[in-house]
């Protein structure tokens, strides 16, 4: 029998084994570590399940995304980042930013003076020339606790398509003996061998594929996706119906993420009323649940931009202010 064929009754057989082992529903669950959304999501992200995120230029993807690994990887858990863009030292400085920002009350550690220790010309180990910025010397050691877990795949258009994502997931999940949570960055750049030149048709084969992989290997995917030009424009509120390439992705995806920047969708009237609001709102940025198999959509979060430090901050709140969908200016 084709084992993608099963009744009810052997998956009953398989729940009740599951059970009686102790093995739960929390085993399932990937939690982000990021306050307010995981409850609303189901408890984190969830095994065989895809995620999107989206989001300007610019507004932290892939700062969103690392942060998910770095607390993901400090439960025990492993993860494969599949970079198209970054290369791994460049992970590995946000990953010291994040880690000594957090210890450091003095809001003194700074993602620049982290890459300066790295450039800097003198003969010295790593951890002496991290001396001069607060809380670094502590934040290598608690990278250095879960460096091990934490796997960076150096991904090409050219070459990184589905096939080899497989193989690389497959190679993880040999050295640790768990199945790790898969992060793509970006999900547009993924190779589609002899694939159609449209570039919709291309993005429905990848989110397909992705979709399946999660379910494949019974762990979360988040990947994060490329919009629509129009909606990079200034004053412009990215929504899921921005997302580059195809309606597959939308329809594909179980929870759909995009951020944007607080001072660009709220409402005018908090703008024109309160001229501080401006540089404060300029601090902050909205997370969208625009689709949620797992809960509720339509939910706004907002949390602290500490791009200085490479992280965002991880408790959020729910936005009390108005929102619109499109800014309009007036002469």
């Amino acid at each position: 029998m084709d084992e993608n064929l099963k009744t009810i009754g052997a998956t009953m057989a398989t729940a009740e084994t599951r059970m009686r082992s102790g093995r739960h529903a929390a085993e399932r669950l990937w939690p982000t570590g990021f306050g307010d959304l995981d409850p609303l999501i189901g408890g984190g992200l969830r095994s065989g399940g895809l995620t999107l995120l989206a989001g300007p230029h610019g507004l932290g993807k892939t700062t969103f995304a690392v942060q998910v690994c770095r607390n993901v990887v400090r439960t025990g858990r492993p993860v494969i980042y599949f970079s198209y863009e970054h290369e791994a030292e460049d992970l590995f400085q946000k990953l010291l930013a994040m880690e000594a920002g957090e210890l450091d009350t003095s809001s003194r550690a700074r993602l620049t003076e982290i890459r300066d220790a790295f450039e800097g010309d003198q003969v010295s180990p790593l951890e002496e020339r991290l001396r001069v910025v607060p809380g670094a010397v502590q934040a290598l050691a608690n990278v250095r606790s879960y460096a091990e877990l934490m796997y960076v795949h150096r991904s090409t258009g050219s070459r990184t398509d589905l096939a080899a994502i497989r193989r690389q997931i497959e190679v993880v999940r040999e050295e640790t003996g768990v199945m790790p949570l898969v992060v793509v960055d970006y999900l547009q750049k993924v190779l589609v061998p002899d694939g159609p030149a449209e570039e919709a048709e291309r993005t429905t084969t990848i989110v397909e594929g992705l979709k399946d992989l999660a379910i494949d290997i019974a762990a979360p995917v988040l990947t994060i996706v490329a919009a629509e030009k129009e909606a990079l424009q200034s004053g412009t509120r990215m929504r899921m119906r921005h997302l580059r390439g195809s309606s597959a992705l939308a329809y594909e995806a179980d929870v759909v993420l995009v951020l944007n920047n607080k001072v660009d969708i709220v409402a005018r009237h908090h703008l024109m009323y309160d001229l501080g609001n401006t540089e404060r709102f300029r601090e902050w940025a909205i997370l969208g649940i625009e689709k949620n198999r797992f809960g509720r959509d339509g939910i706004e979060l907002e949390y602290k931009k500490r791009f200085d430090q490479g992280r965002f901050e991880s408790e959020g709140r729910a936005v009390s202010e108005q929102l619109i969908d499109d800014r309009v200016f007036l002469d």
